[in-house]
């Protein structure tokens, strides 16, 4: 580590975050990296066995220039999602296209463009520095950062900034992401870090906290009512722990689809009733890779209404995509909603066109939260009525790894990667908050 970089970090250890803003900032830092000459690495190979070990580095890389608006954070922590899975597979396609894309929109914008990715779309750490016109953030203040990078320059981002013509994930769709010492965000990213929390379990919310509110609660996803019957795939995983407990928050009727028994109780344990263990209950949505079983999908809408008194979904919450959505189209209720983001097992989804239409139901694609809702989900955070999964940490040397258990399936909730912080448990500011709630912020700790 630089000399730097030791001196904030013993500052933030110190409580004295305030003082980073007079320190010296360092020339370079360390860096979780996929590099443009090696996009054919995996050629042939099925996604299954594409290894993120062997394409993740660790480097160290130039501090970047700071901009209007922007804002550098030295990083104590961040989390595996799966858009680092698919960036460090080369799927759906190599990010150094994104990179090359926003390079071409400005001078500024060429600093993207370069044969290494800086991965990560999660943080909390500390304001380093602020470019010019920052004026809500200050150097030393405690953030968190969510992962929408917009523009808005043009009027098509102004009523939901998700729909902006220049909206990006920050972390891969741009450079200098969260796996890394320091970060590069727009100033509009940051959100106060939940004082509660550790400085990894603070981390870990942020990209599926935000994607699951949006999906599930706001206008501009699913726009979950008090009972609403919501059929959650993934339930124990990163973005389904937190639609099971927006789920449970707002009195809503959760039925949970995990993949083993241990999934099935964390899934109790976050206090959802229903959940179905879809390996043990044997289904097969595919006959094989070409046709689907909607004999399958009856016996599943019948588990569901045994589970639920005789209830349809009024709302499936979908991610696991071309595996799973014929089932999802199928089992919602007569004017009910299947709301979509990702796609995890696969993008070119097929359902039968009959239950959609005939039965008035709705598709929506949701994708990540614009930073109205990202504030809100990250609010729910800090007063305690959401909780981090975090169920286990690695090194920044280790992300690899990480990546490769997310990749796998071999993870619960989510995996965070520790950055600057030397060790877990440290950065809790609000020991009174984070007593009353510690049972539910570690209940998949450990799993």
């Amino acid at each position: 580590m630089a000399n730097e970089l030791s001196e904030i970090l013993q500052a933030v250890l110190a409580g004295e975050s305030e003082a980073v803003g007079s320190l010296p900032m360092p020339e370079s830092y360390r860096g979780v990296t996929v590099h443009a000459e090696d996009v054919e690495m995996f050629a042939d190979l099925p996604s299954r066995d594409k290894d993120p070990r062997k394409s993740l580095h660790l480097d160290d890389v130039p501090v970047p220039e700071l901009g209007p608006g922007e804002a550098l954070v030295a990083v104590m922590a961040s989390a595996i999602n799966y858009n680092t899975v698919w960036t460090s597979i080369f799927e759906p396609l190599p990010t150094f296209k994104f990179l090359q894309r926003y390079g071409r929109l400005s001078e500024l914008a060429k600093r993207h463009d370069q044969p290494y990715h800086v991965v990560g779309s999660d943080l909390s750490g500390v304001v380093l520095r602020t470019g010019p016109g920052v004026h809500r953030w200050k150097p030393g203040q405690e953030v968190v950062a969510h992962c929408l990078d917009v523009e808005l320059e043009g009027p098509d981002g102004h009523n939901d900034t998700m729909l902006d013509t220049e909206q990006r994930i920050w972390g891969f769709e741009t450079n200098f992401g969260g796996l890394a010492e320091i970060a590069l965000v727009k100033a509009n990213q940051l959100m106060p870090k939940p004082a509660h929390l550790t400085w990894e379990e603070a981390a870990c919310p942020g990209l599926v906290n935000s994607t699951a509110y949006r999906q599930l609660v706001s206008r501009n996803g699913a726009d979950m009512k008090q009972g609403d019957v919501v059929l959650i795939w993934g339930a124990s995983g990163g973005l389904g722990s937190y639609a099971t407990q927006y789920a449970l928050n707002g009195g809503a009727i959760p039925v949970c689809v995990v993949s083993s028994p241990e999934k099935a109780e964390l899934c109790r344990r976050l206090g959802a009733e229903h959940v179905i263990d879809r390996t043990a209950e044997g289904y097969r949505f595919w006959k094989d890779e070409t046709t689907q079983d909607p004999k399958e999908w009856q016996r599943f809408g019948a588990r569901i209404r045994e589970l639920t008194g005789g209830e349809d979904p009024d709302i499936v919450f979908e991610h696991p995509g071309r595996e799973t959505f014929g089932a999802s189209v199928y089992a919602a209720r007569k004017g009910g909603t299947i709301v979509t983001c990702a796609s995890t097992s696969g993008y070119l989804h097929q359902f039968d066109n009959r239950y959609l239409w005939m039965n008035l139901k709705r598709i929506i694609g949701s994708h990540f939260a614009n930073y109205r809702e990202s504030w809100e989900a990250n609010r729910l955070i800090a007063k305690g009525h959401i909780h981090p999964t975090l169920s286990k940490t690695y090194s920044l040397a280790d992300t690899g790894q990480a990546a490769y258990d997310v990749h796998r399936n071999l993870h619960q909730g989510k995996v965070g990667v520790l950055c600057l912080a030397p060790e877990e448990g440290l950065g809790v500011r609000d020991e009174e908050t984070r007593a009353k709630h510690l049972p539910a912020i570690e209940t998949f700790r450990g799993v």
